[in-house]
Parts: structure tokens; C-alpha cells; sequence
């Protein structure tokens, strides 16, 4: 009977001893098994690339800034609650289609731009930057998407007012914007004093209105959006021959030196504009740039 009574006793317990072995390697499973056929099922989201713009968010029409989002506007992503308007945001919304990318907008101050570029911050400058030869030595530059000429915006009550070339303004006070042509073309004027230069065109203006300089140096198509708030200053063009050289056509976009195929890309969604398109949408954001 003893026998018997011990001979059960170790059947009882090696039975529950494969019962808990049964439990312990069962609850993992049920555990895993969902996740795995999760995996095997469930195809991996789709990374959309990112294409990076660069711009100053403050020139009118070509790129300004609003505190309200719009069906054209589009979010700037290091000024919280800010978004970019304008040409050139356009522009930029345009070739990250065409990329199949999803667009960023980075606000950077104008001299920082290149920098900001070949350090990797952004992919493309989009910002109303002309390709001039110092700055093809750091970068490379798409096909133009707008052209330009330069002119000379000043007081109505000034004396300099009857130039007709940039070599009527002797003696006269002229101010650019720093690190564009806005400023260097003012070496090719006789006998004008040169101002250092300040950071944007609002700058500039204000610094006419306040009487601290003669004349600024203006884009002229971007005259328009001056006017409305100062009617009565004087745009002075200048025939052809009478002028600013500017060794350049236009705003092109810039990209590193070494993302040749991003430029055969860029120029090809370019190309997918005729100039009626782009006329059109100049003239749009001349009419919607901010007072």
C-alpha cells in the first residue's frame, strides 16, 4: 500500500510538472504570434523625402511671410506659427511636386543662405538669388525661372531725380542690399558715395524715407510692391546700354555643386512652365504681396 500510495504521489506530481511546462511555453506564443503575422502582413509605410528650401521670407513678392495659414501659403518650419508666400514659394511648391517630395520651407537670413545649403541644412535655395559668377564658384545655379534689370528708387523732392543714366548721379548717397548685387553695381556709378550696405530692402526703404541716403538700388520689377506705400517716390529706369551690367539674367534656383541629378531635375520642372505661366504667377504675387 505504501508502495502503491508513492508509486501515485510521483505520477500526481510529475503530471503537474508537465502541466506548468505546458503553460509557460504557451503564454510566449500567444503573446508573439499576432506581432509576426503583423510583420509578415502589414507592408512597411512609405518614406516620403523631404526637399528642403532655403529663403529669406522677407523680399517682396518673391518670398514674404504671414502669420495665417492660406490654400497658397505654406507652413516655414523654424518660425512656429509663421508661413511663406510669394513667387518664389510657388516656385518651390511646383518643383517638390515634381520631385515627389514633400516641401520644407527654412526662413535663413540672406548671407547665410549658401552656407546653409552646402552644410547640408537645406537642398535648394529658392530665394530670388541671381546666378552671378562668385557665386557659381560655390554652387551651381538651374536655369533662370525670372529675369531682371535693376533701377533707382528715390525721394520725389530729390535733386538727382532727372538721371538718365547711372552716371547722372555724381555727388549722390546710394545704398544696396549686403551680399547681393543690389550693392556691387553701385561700383559702376561715377562719382556716387557707396553706403555699407544693410540686411534687406525694407532696410533700405526705411533708410530712404528717413533721408539717410539719396537713392537705393531696387529690382525693377519688384516696383510695383513698393509703390503703394510710398506713391510718391521715383522709379528711374535706364535705357539699354545707359544701365547696370549685371552678368546675369535672372533668380535661378541654387543646389550643392554635387547634386547634378537634382539639377536635371530641377531644370526639367522648370521646363514645364511656358512664360505665360510665369508671367501669370509673377503678376499674382505683385497683386497679393503684403502692403
Amino acid at each position: 500500500m505504501k508502495m502503491t500510495r508513492r508509486i501515485i504521489s510521483m505520477l500526481l506530481a510529475a503530471l503537474m510538472i508537465l502541466a506548468l511546462a505546458a503553460c509557460g511555453s504557451s503564454a510566449p506564443a500567444a503573446t508573439q504570434a499576432p506581432a509576426e503575422e503583423a510583420a509578415a502582413t502589414e507592408a512597411p509605410a512609405a518614406e516620403v523625402k523631404q526637399f528642403r528650401v532655403g529663403m529669406e521670407c522677407a523680399y517682396a513678392p518673391s518670398n514674404w511671410q504671414e502669420d495665417t495659414a492660406t490654400d497658397s501659403n505654406w507652413p516655414v518650419e523654424n518660425v512656429p506659427g509663421a508661413y511663406a508666400e510669394g513667387y518664389d514659394v510657388q516656385v518651390a511648391k511646383h518643383i517638390a511636386d515634381s520631385l515627389g517630395c514633400e516641401l520644407v520651407i527654412v526662413k535663413l537670413a540672406w548671407g547665410g543662405l549658401i552656407e546653409a545649403l552646402n552644410q547640408g541644412q537645406i537642398d535648394a535655395i529658392i530665394a530670388g538669388m541671381a546666378d552671378t559668377e562668385e557665386r557659381r564658384q560655390s554652387i551651381n545655379f538651374s536655369d533662370p525661372y525670372h529675369s531682371t534689370e535693376y533701377a533707382l528708387m528715390l525721394l520725389p523732392d530729390s535733386q538727382f531725380v532727372g538721371g538718365t543714366t547711372i552716371h547722372d548721379f555724381a555727388g549722390a548717397s546710394v545704398l544696396g542690399q549686403k551680399d547681393t548685387k543690389l550693392d556691387t553695381v553701385i561700383d559702376q556709378m561715377d562719382g556716387v558715395n557707396h553706403l555699407p550696405p544693410v540686411e534687406s530692402v525694407p532696410n533700405m526703404i526705411s533708410r530712404l524715407d528717413q533721408g539717410t541716403c539719396d537713392a537705393i538700388v531696387i529690382n525693377l520689377e519688384n516696383a510695383p510692391g513698393y509703390l503703394p506705400l510710398n506713391p510718391d517716390y521715383v522709379i528711374v529706369e535706364f535705357a539699354e546700354g545707359d544701365g547696370f551690367e549685371l552678368g546675369f539674367t535672372g533668380s535661378c534656383v541654387g543646389l550643392r555643386k554635387s547634386d547634378t541629378d537634382l539639377l536635371q531635375q530641377v531644370n526639367a520642372s522648370l521646363a514645364e512652365y511656358t512664360q505665360e505661366d510665369l508671367t501669370a504667377l509673377w503678376d499674382w504675387a505683385v497683386e497679393n504681396q503684403p502692403a
